[in-house]
C-alpha cells in the first residue's frame, strides 16, 4: 500500500453530513441523557412550544444566530443563504427520522424509556456521529447549517483557532440552554450528563477525525466553477 488518498466529492460529503447529523441528533435525544448543546435550544424551544416540532425549532433558532453571524461579518452575501437552506433541509430529514424510525420517534417510545444498555449505544454512537458530520460540513465548500457555518466563517474571519472557536461556541450554547430550561421550566429539560459530556469532548473529537480525514481523503468539488462563488 503506498498511502494514496481516498478521493470524495464535496457534493457527497455535504450530503452525507446532513443525513449523518439529522440521524446523530436524533439518536441522542431518544436517548434522553441530554441532547448536545448545540441544538438544546432548540429542543428546548420545542418542548415549551408544542406546535413546533424539533426540527421546526432549530429553524428559529438558526434565523437568529444567522443574523448574528451577518453583523460579525459585516457584510450579508446572498451566497450566505444556503447556509440557511442546509438548516431546512436538515431540520426536515431530523423530524423525518424521528417519525420513520420507532425506537426514536417519541410518540412511540418515550425518550429514555428503553433498556439502559440502548440508551447507551444510541447516546456514545450519536455523540462520535454528530461530531463526525460537523467535521464532515467543515471539509466542504458547501455551506453547513448556520451553527457550523458560523463557527466556520466567523474564525475564519477573524483568525481564530476553528477548534478552539468550536469548543467555546459550544460552551457558550451550553449556558444558554441552561438559562432557556429553567426560565421555561424552572428544571433541567434537555439538558443533562450527555450535554456536559458532548461540550467537553466534542470539540476535541471533531479535532481528531479532521486530522483523520485529512490524512485519507483528499476531497475536491465535482463543479469547482461553482464551488468558487462559495468562498468566504
Amino acid at each position: 500500500m503506498s498511502g494514496k488518498k481516498i478521493t470524495l466529492h464535496s457534493e457527497f460529503t455535504y450530503a452525507a453530513s446532513i443525513i449523518l447529523l439529522s440521524f446523530a441528533v436524533a439518536m441522542v435525544s431518544a436517548a434522553d441523557f441530554g441532547v448536545s448543546m448545540i441544538v438544546a435550544p432548540a429542543y428546548i424551544i420545542s418542548q415549551k412550544l408544542s406546535f413546533l416540532s424539533f426540527g421546526q425549532g432549530e429553524y428559529l433558532v438558526q434565523s437568529i444566530l444567522f443574523i448574528v453571524f451577518c453583523i460579525l461579518m459585516k457584510k450579508v452575501k446572498l451566497v450566505y443563504f444556503s447556509s440557511f437552506a442546509t438548516c431546512l433541509i436538515y431540520g426536515a430529514v431530523l423530524d423525518l427520522w424521528r417519525k420513520v424510525i420507532p425506537v426514536l420517534n417519541p410518540d412511540i417510545t418515550a425518550p429514555g424509556s428503553m433498556g439502559m444498555s440502548l440508551r447507551i449505544v444510541l447516546f456514545a454512537a450519536g455523540m462520535l456521529l454528530t461530531s463526525f458530520s460537523v467535521m464532515l460540513f467543515y471539509k466542504t465548500y458547501l455551506y453547513p447549517q448556520v451553527y457550523d457555518f458560523f463557527v466556520k466563517g466567523v474564525s475564519k474571519k477573524y483568525g481564530i483557532d476553528r477548534t478552539k472557536f468550536k469548543i467555546a461556541f459550544d460552551f457558550s450554547c451550553l449556558a444558554l440552554s441552561c438559562i432557556l430550561t429553567f426560565v421555561f421550566f424552572r428544571k433541567l429539560v434537555g439538558v443533562g450528563v450527555g450535554t456536559l459530556v458532548m461540550t467537553a469532548l466534542n470539540g476535541f473529537i471533531i479535532g481528531f477525525f479532521d486530522r483523520l480525514f485529512d490524512k485519507y481523503v483528499d476531497l475536491k468539488p465535482f463543479f469547482p466553477k461553482f464551488a468558487s462563488k462559495f468562498d468566504l
